[in-house]
């Protein structure tokens, strides 16, 4: 029997079993579903009740870019990411890391320009390949942002404390009757959370404000700590390591493939510019400001990274390199240490800013999730005063405080890799498809064959990279792959015409600069180990359970009550 109109799936137990009894039907109507984008920035976005505030500009998204990414990833992951695999060369890993999120933020420019909602990458899945795939997508977005949030905040005690004069143990409570690594109270970690979360609640132009200022004073640092590295630094430890008898020597210490793990580690670094995207809505000029906002942090950031990495490299050998406060350590060993406290202090400017950034863009995507009733719509609600999504920014930063509260999230670094690579893999394909299908006009096989074969064929390519013997036949076989990989993308190019042309910004050179991101992006998903596929195979499948359980029958609801096509 058909769940009556206007009811709900999950009015009583009897009603539910119902439903899911028309799970298929369900799925069939539901998961492929997609909405323009004249829905997405009218009546979609009309369910969050009032409008966000128009009144950022570009100079505002530069800054939240550069907050965003500077100094999470760069404090948290550069130590693991060059002792343990890239050494010297991590200054490459961040290049490599920066050209791919370059790619990647082209292909969301695109869609932010000509969309601008607060969904990011979730919305524009959403109007190109369906609701199923924007969940998937949208779910390890917010799985992401809240486990790399909660691991920034507590890694926040590492550096405040040596810049206050105590040690990170002081800041600490420390609780015997809980299991290792989840028996560490941070205090200090839940109140910076809480107190940023009332923050994005009250107002974005106070947030950007607040960014601003943040963001120039770690800038200063940044310059600093490059400024220090390069004129105290000796050039002989880019390719001398402390121990030349235990460790290899060289600046490629642990080969190419060592440069593409580290990249891989150090993408964390990068989360921030996609969460410029989710401000979208909240842009006076979209047209102008935001390809200047997107892309012009990425290049700003990248060369900032390079800097950072090259001038810590300096300082210390690869092999002397503490894992957990890299900077911090290498200019200890240089200075009578008043270096290494000024490094704290700005270093806690930075992680706060990347606090903000990225606690602003989890609530956008929040909301925008709501607006498309795969969560409850209480998620979607804008507060007429404040313009900003509270109930998406409260629940999300009190989740992330409970996180920071006790939990080590250091073991999750490679799965929050994995989110980020899959997210910009995803949408560097919804550019190609958008561009060559517009349904009902043309036929949509002939490019999503493509897209098929070009992943198919960079999987190989990363397959025989990561595990085929070092040899002539290695490159043989690496050496074929590429002209399989460029001659699908230029057959395609030739064989098949754009469908439309964006009407403001688009991507150049398509569908050359997103195909080159989608097999960057396989690749660097390539150097990362087994475990955390793992771990992102178990949550995915979590993330499928929930839409075939919850998601499609509460979309379904909200479709009988009013039609999202």
């Amino acid at each position: 029997m058909a769940t009556p109109p206007n009811s709900s799936s999950f009015s009583s137990m009897k009603t539910y079993v119902q439903s899911l009894s028309q799970t298929p039907t369900r799925l069939s109507q539901r998961a492929f579903s997609t909405t323009t984008t004249f829905d997405e920035t009218s009546r979609v976005r009309s369910l969050s009740g009032s409008d966000m505030r128009k009144t950022l500009r570009w100079f505002d998204l530069i800054c939240f870019g550069i907050g965003g990414m500077v100094g999470a990833g760069v404090f948290v992951t550069t130590g693991q990411a060059t002792r343990e695999h890239a050494g010297p060369a991590i200054v490459l890993s961040y290049a490599i890391a920066g050209v791919c999120a370059l790619l990647s933020a082209f292909c969301y420019t695109e869609f932010a320009v000509n969309m601008p909602v607060a969904g990011g990458a979730f919305s524009y899945l959403r109007v190109t390949f369906g609701e199923f795939a924007a969940f998937l997508t949208g779910s390890n977005l917010m799985l992401e942002y809240v486990l790399s949030n909660a691991a920034v905040a507590r890694s926040l005690t590492n550096y405040l404390a040596p810049a206050i004069g105590v040690t990170p143990s002081k800041l600490v409570i420390t609780i015997n009757g809980l299991p290792k690594d989840f028996n560490q109270i941070d205090l200090i970690a839940v109140g910076v959370v809480l107190i940023i979360t009332i923050l994005i609640c009250y107002s974005i132009r106070e947030s950007s404000l607040v960014n601003i200022i943040l963001t120039t004073l770690h800038i200063l640092f940044i310059i600093f700590i490059i400024v220090i590295g390069f004129s105290r630094g000796d050039i002989k430890n880019f390719t001398q390591p402390r121990n030349p008898n235990e460790n290899p020597s060289g600046f490629f210490p642990f080969g190419a493939f060592g440069v593409f793990k580290g990249a891989s580690i150090v993408y964390m670094s990068y989360i921030g510019y996609d969460a410029v995207s989710t401000l979208a809505e909240e842009v006076r000029d979209p047209v102008k400001d935001i390809p200047f906002g997107v892309s012009g942090s990425v290049i700003i950031v990248t060369v900032l990274y390079c800097l950072m990495a090259a001038s810590m490299s300096m300082l210390l050998p690869y092999d002397m390199i503490n894992v957990k406060n890299p900077f911090m350590a290498a200019f200890d060993g240089r200075s009578d240490g008043w270096v290494s406290n000024v490094i704290g202090v700005g270093a806690t400017f930075g992680i706060l800013t990347s606090l903000l950034v990225a606690m602003l863009g989890q609530s956008r995507y929040l909301c925008a999730i709501g607006r498309s009733s795969v969560v409850p719509s209480w998620f979607a609600k804008v507060h007429p005063k404040t313009s900003t999504p509270v109930n998406a920014s409260a629940f999300l930063g009190i989740l992330t405080a409970i996180l920071a509260l006790f939990a080590n999230l250091e073991v999750l670094l490679e799965l929050i890799s994995i989110g980020t690579l899959f997210v910009f893999y995803m949408v560097a394909n919804a550019v190609i498809y958008r561009r060559y299908v517009v349904i009902g006009i043309t036929n949509p096989r002939p490019t999503l064959s493509f897209l098929c074969l070009f992943s198919i064929a960079s999987i190989i390519f990363t397959l025989i990279w990561n595990f085929a013997p070092m040899g002539k036949p290695k490159g043989i076989f690496l050496g074929f792959s590429i002209v399989i990989v460029v001659a699908t993308l230029e057959i395609f190019r030739r064989v098949v015409k754009e469908a439309r042309k964006p009407e403001f910004w688009g991507v150049p050179y398509m569908p050359w600069i997103p195909c080159l991101s989608i097999f960057l992006n396989v690749f660097l998903m390539g150097s990362i180990s087994g475990p955390g596929f793992i771990r992102f195979g178990a949550f995915s499948a979590l993330v499928v359970i929930v839409y075939v359980f919850y998601s499609v029958h509460l979309s379904y609801d909200a479709e009988r009550n009013e039609p999202l096509r």
